[in-house]
């Protein structure tokens, strides 16, 4: 059995596709599972109470934002907020969820789109701290990520994505200074997440169905696979060694060599309703590991906790009988998840994840 693993040494081992200690793990929580969380143990930090091995670390918020009003000229519902490209989320009657608003859904034209107030990471103020709160993570044995946010999401986000879908074919100069600008950020963050010392990149696309792409093969090599390898080889420039997590809901089958061959390292987060992980391990488990794969669509919120405890121990076997596995929900837990089924899932972790 391997000796006793630091939480870092674990999660690295794990996703290098070396055979750690133990399985390591993760999950997070939406506010009312957090609420719920706090009354059923008394503590206020899942990640501490339940032993989850990765930290994060991010880029502050701009000090200011700017005007977006002129982009809406039809104004917005009352308590709207807005992220720095803009996207405005609008507020729901229904647990955390919001409505998006689109700053860029009228825009025609790249004379528009240079107009646009779009945002600065390069300020040092927004990143500056970034080595100190990296080192003061591993001091701790962390295992630390740098979050590097999309480039698709984030573009369909500024523009509605049937607008953005239709600029890719008729407008590719629009859609593509978008996509151009979103990169030029994420270069950037990436690059400085590498330089701070960061053991991961955490980024990625919702580019999924549930069962195929979302746009043609075809389109995503053009329009998306050139400008990810920009961001990541950015950050591999500096540290080789850095990992690059990928996450896409839904099937992604058909682009999955391609994201290895970009230099993505992890793929999350693998949903069983929409992939089989076993097939996947079998597959491309040589050259990619696999965090997630315990399903949101129905395990963890209409199965029992021994359905839970049988999923985790499964996932084990079948994923990461010789390393190469973080087990995690394959999203955020909802609030129509048991308590019950979040207790079953950290046990069964322990009972079933340690490397004999």
């Amino acid at each position: 059995m391997p000796e006793e693993m630091s939480p870092r040494e674990r999660v690295i081992t794990a996703m290098r596709r070396e055979i750690p200690d133990r399985v390591p793990k993760e999950a997070s929580f939406t506010p009312a599972i957090q609420k719920i969380f706090e009354q059923m143990t008394g503590a206020t930090d899942p990640r501490d109470h339940f032993g989850m091995e990765a930290r994060g670390v991010g880029f502050r918020q701009p000090a200011e934002l700017p005007d977006f009003s002129p982009w809406y000229p039809n104004g917005v519902p009352e308590g709207t907020t807005f992220n720095e490209y803009g996207t405005g989320q609008a507020p729901s009657d229904f647990h955390h969820f919001t409505s998006k608003l689109y700053p860029l859904s009228d825009a025609g034209s790249t004379k528009e789109l240079e107009a646009f107030p779009w945002p600065d990471y390069t300020p040092a103020y927004r990143h500056e701290h970034l080595e100190e709160s990296v080192g003061a993570l591993h001091r701790d044995e962390w295992f630390v990520a740098g979050g590097l946010g999309h480039i698709w999401e984030t573009a369909w986000q500024i523009t509605r994505m049937e607008r953005l879908m239709e600029a890719m074919v008729l407008k590719p100069d629009f859609a593509g200074y978008i996509f151009d600008r979103i990169t030029e950020d994420r270069v950037f963050m990436a690059r400085r997440y590498a330089e701070a010392g960061c053991d991961m990149l955490r980024c990625g696309d919702d580019i999924g169905m549930q069962d195929r792409l979302m746009m043609s093969p075809r389109m995503w090599r053009e329009w998306l696979k050139p400008r990810w390898a920009k961001v990541i080889s950015a950050a591999k420039q500096v540290n080789p060694d850095i990992l690059a997590w990928y996450h896409s809901d839904g099937n992604i089958e058909a682009v999955i060599e391609d994201l290895i061959e970009v230099g993505f390292d992890i793929l999350n987060p693998v949903q069983p309703e929409c992939m089989d992980p076993a097939q996947l391990k079998r597959c491309y488990g040589d050259r990619l590991a696999f965090w997630g794969c315990i399903g949101t669509q129905t395990t963890m919120p209409f199965g029992d906790p021994e359905e839970v405890r049988q999923a985790v121990r499964w996932t084990i076997e079948k994923v990461g009988y010789d390393g190469g596995l973080l087990i995690a929900p394959t999203h955020v837990l909802e609030p129509d998840v048991p308590w019950e089924n979040i207790v079953a899932l950290f046990e069964a972790v322990e009972e079933y994840g340690a490397y004999a």
